[in-house]
């Protein structure tokens, strides 16, 4: 008798959300089973990696990061539109590091000036966001948000001391929206419950369950994320059913094993070689934890991903 695999199947399913307009739109979830296994059901579109551009210089980026990006990081138009032109980006995510206190304390106005022309150079999809200083993001993202209404943009992050008033701003501009709690599912649920109560289109949102780098927390959370998945396809949740977002870069390339010079860990080799290797194993991994949307750095990151999705597709 011939072999027959068992398939599972599922009563839930991912939302599925578009960012961005025009011709490079780009539609994220829609799948009814667990990632890349469309051997048993629908998974309609590929994940997403946004690469990562910042509002100021990368200056606390390692220099295996800041050599790619030498001559266009000083001006976050220009950055993008290499990225999108040289490297093929498909989706930018723009970083308002200098609107943190702490920084160059960017004002409100500011940022949305630089979102605006974020806007009027690049033709992708653009995620706007804050520099997680909850307090400052309340009124740097009111303004962003401002600036990008109509454009189908992506918001965030809004966080549970702040949600109210971006989860507004987001409504009111008509603009997808990122939830981010700390590494627990209840929270995630939680957020995302608070958001919709607000009259938030739960269709609109993406979680954000806080990532973390390979050997610094990446097993809890993957382990929160493969909990999230779980609960939208077997238990067909509907609060926890928008696409999750990983925030792998910010993450991965401030820890040890990504900055420690060669001539102090000889034995770890090659700094480039392995700080790359670290950003797409932590990536790839999320992606099977059943992340939709990723945020990276390095091109070489990016591209060892991108090869890693279109693998897993066969």
């Amino acid at each position: 008798m011939p072999f027959t695999p068992p398939r599972e199947s599922y009563s839930g399913k991912i939302f599925e959300e578009t960012i961005g307009s025009g011709p490079k739109a780009i539609t994220v979830g829609g799948e009814n089973v667990l990632p890349f296994h469309s051997f048993e059901g629908a998974t309609p579109h590929k994940p997403v990696i946004a690469f990562e551009v910042q509002d100021v210089p990368p200056e606390d980026w390692p220099e295996v990061v800041k050599e790619v990006y030498k001559g266009v990081s000083g001006d976050p138009v220009t950055w993008a539109k290499y990225c999108i032109e040289k490297l093929g980006a498909e989706t930018i995510a723009l970083r308002l590091v200098g609107t943190h206190p702490d920084r160059q304390n960017f004002s409100p106005d500011e940022a949305a000036e630089t979102v605006r022309k974020m806007l009027a150079a690049i033709d992708v999809p653009l995620i706007i966001l804050g520099s997680q200083h909850a307090e400052k993001d309340s009124s740097v993202l009111i303004k962003c948000a401002e600036a990008a209404k109509g454009t189908n943009s992506v918001l965030g992050k809004a966080q549970e001391a702040n949600h109210k008033t971006i989860v507004a701003a987001a409504m009111a501009n008509d603009l997808k929206l990122i939830a981010m709690s700390e590494l627990d599912i209840n929270l995630s649920k939680q957020l995302n419950i608070l958001i919709t109560q607000m009259g938030f289109d739960k269709a609109k949102l993406m979680t954000d369950p806080m990532s973390s780098a390979l050997s610094y927390g990446l097993e809890y959370t993957y382990s929160v994320m493969e909990r999230i998945k779980l609960a939208a396809l077997a238990q067909n949740d509907p609060t926890l059913q928008p696409p999750i977002l990983a925030d792998v870069g910010m993450m991965v390339w401030k820890v040890k094993e990504t900055q420690a010079p060669e001539a102090d860990m000889p034995a770890w080799g090659s700094l480039k070689d392995r700080g790359i290797a670290w950003e797409a194993v932590t990536a790839a991994s999320f992606l099977i934890a059943g992340a939709e949307v990723l945020i990276m750095r390095h091109p070489d990151s990016i591209n060892a991903v991108k090869k890693f999705i279109a693998e897993m597709e066969v």
